[in-house]
């Protein structure tokens, strides 16, 4: 087992960087790390890029030395459509993955992977035979498709675009998919969500590899912060949920109206008039998790919400959202992000001189 599959056991968060000491990095004096872009049909532009854009930032902290070299690759070398109304004509076929220590697979629009949970024989081998050498194995975004067809992601934790994520469930139930996560870490194999939770996930690695000061540096060439430390939780749309009385989505909003004072388990099944083992079923089946699991993400999100967009203090953030002393909401959100809530206010809002309505002056620098 991988430390990073240890730490998930454990119940850390696996979007949390945790080291791999196994997995083959390039150092000062050593060859560059070899990755390999394997793009397919419908490739989505931003994603086919995003891997030599990062990667290629990352140089040692002594010599600035390229730490990674990038190669983009397709079944057989021919042209591929891109979703951006281009077709990519690269310079290698499958054999560059014989080479490869990574392989990246970015996401697509389009194709067997998505509409019948499929992959071509010759790509499914040729993955296959990457991650049997020994191979680090990523994809961006709906590329996870990819890797879950080639039968890759059985039995692991993955993630992709939440807009896909009910499809991919559909296709690929042996995954155990997160949808709120910005990327999964399991060990040798790593997916990504949507867009530029690719660049995450290369930082990430980066960071992995070489360690913070390294991964820092190739952020601030990308114009990125080093690590966000929000799932795409706080991205994905959640509208209201309708239902009848058979459902539990009339609790569910009465409790989104009540996150200030959470009521307790028996007193949501007597809104939802079911005992409390049929509502904590039928919950979990609408939901994918408890209550008290879905009923603490609301929360959470509602107080970095406040953090975001309020001058409220820290106390009065951790009463309105329900956790009533602000020890309790800086335990919570350390466990769930990883960051003080100060730290979190400061990552999320720009400085007073560079809000709405400052002026040139205010945010110039003084002499």
């Amino acid at each position: 087992m991988t430390v990073a599959n240890e730490a998930r056991r454990n119940g850390s968060d696996p979007a949390r960087p945790v080291a791999d000491p196994a997995r083959p990095a390039a150092g000062p004096g050593s060859a560059p790390h070899r990755v390999v872009v394997l793009a397919l049909d419908e490739v989505v532009g931003l994603d086919l890029g995003t891997p030599a854009q990062v990667f290629c930032t990352a140089r040692t902290l002594v010599g600035n030395t390229d730490l990674y070299t990038v190669t983009t690759c397709t079944r057989d070398g021919a042209p591929v459509r891109s979703t951006a109304g281009y077709r990519v004509l690269p310079d290698h076929g499958l054999a560059a993955l014989a080479t490869a220590d990574t392989v990246v697979v970015p996401g697509i629009h389009g194709g067997p992977p998505l509409t019948e949970g499929t992959l071509d024989p010759e790509l499914t081998d040729a993955l296959r035979a990457a991650h049997e050498r020994g191979t680090r194995i990523m994809s961006i975004c709906t590329g996870a498709f990819a890797l879950a067809a080639a039968g890759l992601l059985d039995g692991r934790p993955a993630t992709t675009h939440w807009a896909y994520a009910a499809r991919f469930r559909d296709h690929f139930p042996s995954v155990r998919l997160d949808p709120e996560v910005l990327f999964v870490d399991d060990g040798d194999i790593l997916t990504s969500a949507g867009v530029a939770a690719g660049i995450d996930l290369c930082l990430h690695v980066i960071r992995t590899d070489h360690g913070s000061e390294v991964a820092n540096r190739s952020a601030r060439r990308c114009v990125m912060p080093p690590w966000r430390d929000g799932g795409q939780a706080q991205y994905i749309e959640r509208p209201v949920p309708v239902g009848d009385d058979t459902t539990t989505a009339p609790t569910r909003t009465w409790l989104l109206q009540r996150l200030d004072d959470p009521p307790s388990l028996r007193a949501m099944a007597a809104h939802a008039n079911m005992s409390v083992r049929t509502f904590t079923r039928r919950f979990r089946e609408e939901t994918g998790v408890s209550p008290a699991r879905w009923l603490l993400r609301h929360r959470t999100d509602h107080a970095r919400l406040l953090l975001e967009t309020t001058e409220l203090s820290v106390d009065q953030v951790a009463r309105q959202a329900g956790f009533g002393t602000a020890t309790s909401l800086r335990q919570h959100l350390h466990g769930s992000i990883g960051v003080a809530p100060t730290t979190y206010r400061r990552t999320f809002r720009p400085p007073e001189g560079l809000r709405p309505g400052a002026t040139t002056e205010a945010a110039s620098p003084t002499a």
